[in-house]
């Protein structure tokens, strides 16, 4: 496993999410700055026009047409993340949290959400640091995306919440102290971007994936190990079969099952038998497992 995971938005792929999953570090590809800054001047260009932006200088929701001060915009965001801060439960595990952060730097590196690069630069400090908010297990909002989980995560760069810091459980003030990192004083729009997302969600999605293609795997070995404890025929695991068929994944499950099988004593032991078929449930591993 690799040390650290570079991101690079938009061109991310899945065995980099289970590297980080699996505890590698993360980096930021030095290539998103200039489109980090770029958004980011966006946002300090409406605030210097004195325009109404929703999610930069005005309330949200039903306050949507209250405008905000400018002077206030700083107020605004950090009260946006406390009040949102409300989950309930057992923390999600430290390998969630982790893909999670690495997920919204990914998203924010994009140079979409007008965030600062210092926002992005605090958010890669947490597991360069080994920090993780605690982040409470319940209580997100559903379709409108992981407002609470991504509250208590971002809480943690201002100061606020608890952390696990190097295995011990204390306020993230105390975390940011120790390793001389400012709370984060948020941007015009900063809350909004780090709390708008399914980061927590596609952690949680990403996780289970990881966990099935294990599972996935132990079921073609204990399946190819069944076929030779029944003294079972690979027959139906021909490639010209399932070729016949031309699902992708079908032919992958069934070379799978044939590759497991080479070199197997017992299935050369009864090749001439009378018996002419298996179990369905075994026949049909490709078919089932393929799909």
């Amino acid at each position: 496993m690799p040390t650290s995971i570079t991101i690079k938005p938009s061109r991310m792929r899945l065995a980099g999410w289970r590297e980080i999953h699996a505890g590698a570090g993360v980096a930021l590809d030095p290539g998103s700055r200039e489109a980090v800054e770029r958004g980011s001047a966006t946002v300090a260009a409406i605030l210097a026009r004195d325009e109404a932006v929703y999610g930069i200088n005005t309330g949200f929701g039903k306050l949507a047409q209250t405008r905000i001060r400018n002077e206030d915009v700083a107020t605004l965001q950090r009260n946006l993340v406390l009040s949102h801060a409300a989950g309930v439960g057992p923390p999600l595990p430290r390998a969630i949290v982790r893909l999670a952060i690495a997920l919204k730097i990914a998203s924010l590196a994009r140079g979409h959400s007008g965030v600062r690069l210092e926002l992005i630069e605090a958010l890669l400090a947490l597991p360069r640091h080994d920090i993780v908010p605690v982040i409470p297990s319940q209580g997100s909002v559903g379709a409108s995306g992981a407002l609470a989980p991504l509250a208590h995560l971002s809480a943690a760069l201002i100061g606020e919440g608890d952390v696990i810091f190097r295995g011990v459980h204390m306020a993230a003030s105390d975390a940011l102290r120790w390793i001389g990192l400012d709370q984060v004083v948020l941007g015009p729009k900063e809350g909004l971007a780090l709390l708008n997302g399914t980061q927590v969600s596609t952690a949680l999605a990403l996780a289970g994936l990881f966990a099935m293609e294990r599972v996935f795997a132990a079921a073609l070995v204990a399946g190819a190990m069944t076929l030779d404890a029944i003294e079972g025929s690979d027959t139906p695991y021909d490639e010209r079969i399932h070729a016949l068929r031309g699902h992708a994944g079908q032919r992958r499950v069934a070379a799978a099952l044939r590759g497991l099988a080479v070199g197997s004593a017992i299935r050369e032991s009864h090749r001439g038998c009378a018996k002419v078929q298996d179990p369905y449930s075994l026949r049909c591993q490709p078919q089932v497992m393929g799909a």
